[in-house]
């Protein structure tokens, strides 16, 4: 069983659902599902009815959910019972089998199972629907002024009307706009006409074949012992602030190509430096020389937050050997995805 939305517009960022037969009043079959379309097939199935957008929501017993990925992707079902079959725990983490699991095809359950399946009907759905894909979606969660720009977080608008601004970290002022989407985040700032809000995607992708780092991570990342926040880099040096939860640590490692200073900011923090072991409270420091061993734990019951300073000749994350860690990643070298 899946859902279907009415469309309010023609819009090129959803798939859509052509209804077939009726079954009851409220459910019908399903002649064909329609992959995203360009704005011209979009007015036309908006104007001529029996089309719906595909919500992405499906209905089913888990045994028949199962049986028609047997039938129509059995690469998929086997990938997914082995990651599950090798799974292992650490602490409040469960971590499926690795290797298994990124055997698995890259495939939408639509492609792989609904488009095939010879059994499927639709529930006209009558509630109120977005999948919040777009920032244009995302600006009608916010209720429009007199002008009808739409603003969250420290915006202001000027002489501008039917502008939408997102700027929870900074001011944003935007003077005299009409029609435009305002994003600043801490990884990039996105200025897009209301008529390009679907496009962004390009944009993403052009900016990571342009070998952007922001394209493919943000500056703040979670690990399983807390985040890191990227504050600031230059030449020989990067900035670091770094949130460790109680009870946890951050692995055993040395760095080939880097020294690292940490001044504790909040919390304590138990150091590990070669053959030495000691705490460090709020205000207090300590360095970690150039290929010295090292670790940082949080012994406390509440977080512990440290500036880390990087300095070297080569900062990337890659420089680092683990010998022990808690959360199974001991390696000689890590990839980006397993930093600290």
């Amino acid at each position: 069983m899946t859902f279907g939305v009415t469309p309010h517009y023609p819009s090129t960022a959803y798939g859509y659902i052509q209804r077939g037969d009726d079954l009851t009043d409220e459910v019908s079959t399903v002649t064909r599902f329609i992959e995203k379309p360009p704005a011209k097939d979009a007015e036309v199935m908006l104007f001529a009815g029996g089309y719906f957008w595909n919500a992405g929501i499906f209905m089913a017993k888990a045994s028949t959910m199962t049986s028609a990925l047997r039938q129509y992707c059995p690469d998929v079902l086997d990938a997914c019972q082995r990651a599950v079959a090798l799974q292992h725990r650490d602490h409040d983490f469960v971590r499926l089998g690795h290797s298994a699991f990124e055997a698995c095809p890259r495939i939408s359950i639509d492609y792989a199972v609904l488009e095939h399946h010879g059994n499927v009907a639709m529930v006209r759905f009558e509630g109120q629907w977005s999948d919040v894909g777009n920032w244009r979606e995302v600006a009608k969660l916010t209720p429009p002024d007199t002008d009808g720009n739409r603003i969250q977080g420290k915006g202001l608008g000027l002489h501008a009307e039917h502008t939408f601004i997102y700027a929870p970290h900074r001011p944003v002022v935007a003077l005299g706009t009409r029609n435009l989407l305002i994003v600043d985040t801490p990884d990039a700032l996105l200025v897009a006409s209301e008529d390009f809000s679907e496009h962004v995607k390009q944009a993403v992708a052009a900016l990571e074949r342009g070998g952007v780092p922001q394209a493919v991570q943000h500056r703040r990342v979670a690990r399983p012992w807390g985040s890191y926040d990227s504050v600031d880099a230059g030449e020989r040096f990067k900035v670091k602030r770094i949130s460790v939860n109680p009870g946890t640590a951050l692995s055993l490692q040395m760095h080939h190509h880097r020294a690292e200073h940490w001044v504790v900011v909040s919390g304590t923090a138990k150091v590990t430096r070669g053959d030495e072991t000691f705490l460090l409270t709020e205000n207090q420091s300590t360095y970690i020389p150039l290929g010295q061993t090292h670790r940082l734990e949080n012994p406390g019951k509440t977080p512990l937050e440290i500036i880390e300073i990087q300095s070297g000749a080569y900062l990337g994350e890659d420089d680092i050997v683990r010998f022990e860690d808690s959360y199974g990643r001991v390696t000689s070298t890590s990839t980006d995805s397993e930093k600290k």
